[in-house]
């Protein structure tokens, strides 16, 4: 009963978010979710859901993408929802204030956002200590970048900086080098760029396994945006690495997949519904490339349970939602359980 009347405040709530500016009704919507989080009771999950990937036991597939809680302040809150996994960040080392406002865009009649935020956060410190007085006991995914001003050629000491720094308390580490709102980040996927990032962070992880007496899977989150040829160099790449997972996809920057033309001034990365189809195609390559024991994150347009059945599919190992959550909140994650355990 509890969790019902919590699912049904925060249900009402959602047509006065939604005529709010999309970035202030994100932050007043995590903080009334934390109002609510006493009303949410445990959501029963049936066995058959659990998940065994990455050396790590999910009650279930679904978990909340990077970028809703960017720096641990509402993890709790979003773990009583129900999530099995909760991703945070993406954190850089030092805290940067991202693009200028405005920078998140709705567009409600296709169930998307347009996002230019650009990293804002508060620094890997401060994730860090928000971690430690966390009681969230589902797993932890923290996704780490760069600072905007670091030169490409450095960046690989931003990842491992913020990778020391989480490694006690992240149970995996995303690799975030697909964001389309950190100017050339995206090069980072070409397989020079990607060798010596993920090169590093293998060669370091090594010596905190060591230290920390555990190993911390490293996974790498990809741009929807990347051709056939692009994929198998990149598949390539993870087999010769060996890492150990990968996240398909961030944002695409390819708005022609909207059926409503977005005002100018919307410009940036477009999560939710028109994503999904680019997000499968991605999927579905690297599962067949990678083979079928390779973890996979599926994320990008899930908005209902038959889109997460079809990221499931077309080779998901796990699920992420964004921006459906954003639209829908904790309704989402109920119906897409009911979903998958029919």
């Amino acid at each position: 009963m509890r969790r019902a009347a919590a699912s049904m405040i925060a249900r009402a709530s959602l047509p006065i978010l939604t005529r709010l500016d999309p970035e202030f009704a994100h932050d007043a919507g995590l903080a009334g979710l934390r109002w609510l989080r006493p009303l949410f009771s445990p959501l029963e999950v049936p066995q058959t859901l659990r998940v065994d990937c990455l050396g790590l036991q999910f009650a279930h597939p679904l978990g909340l993408a990077a970028g809703f809680d960017k720096n641990g302040d509402y993890l709790d809150a979003l773990g009583a929802v129900g999530f099995s996994h909760i991703e945070l960040g993406t954190v850089t080392p030092r805290p940067q204030p991202g693009n200028p406002k405005p920078r998140m865009f709705r567009i409600a009649p296709e169930c998307a956002l347009i996002n230019r935020m650009g990293f804002n956060n508060k620094g890997v410190d401060h994730l860090v200590e928000r971690l430690k007085f966390s009681n969230y006991r589902g797993i932890r995914g923290i996704s780490i970048g760069k600072n905007f001003d670091t030169p490409l050629e450095q960046a690989h000491e931003d990842y491992l900086h913020c990778m020391r720094k989480v490694y006690a308390h992240a149970h995996y580490i995303a690799v975030n080098v697909s964001s389309p709102n950190t100017a050339r980040l995206r090069e980072l996927q070409a397989s020079d760029g990607l060798q010596r990032i993920l090169g590093a962070l293998l060669e370091e992880r090594a010596r905190l396994e060591r230290l920390f007496g555990k190993r911390v899977p490293l996974l790498v989150k990809v741009a929807p945006d990347l051709d056939a040829a692009q994929i198998s160099v990149l598949t390539q790449d993870l087999r010769a690495l060996k890492l150990d997972g990968v996240i398909a996809t961030n944002t695409t920057i390819d708005l022609s997949v909207l059926k409503t033309a977005p005002a100018t001034q919307a410009q940036g990365g477009l999560s939710g519904l028109p994503l999904h189809r680019l997000s499968l195609s991605v999927i579905a390559q690297l599962r067949a490339e990678l083979g079928a024991a390779f973890p996979i994150i599926g994320v990008g347009g899930i908005v209902d349970a038959e889109h997460a059945r079809a990221s499931l599919r077309a080779g998901a190992t796990l699920i992420q939602v964004y921006t459906g959550f954003a639209y829908r909140g904790a309704a989402l994650l109920e119906e897409i359980m009911e979903g998958l355990a029919a």
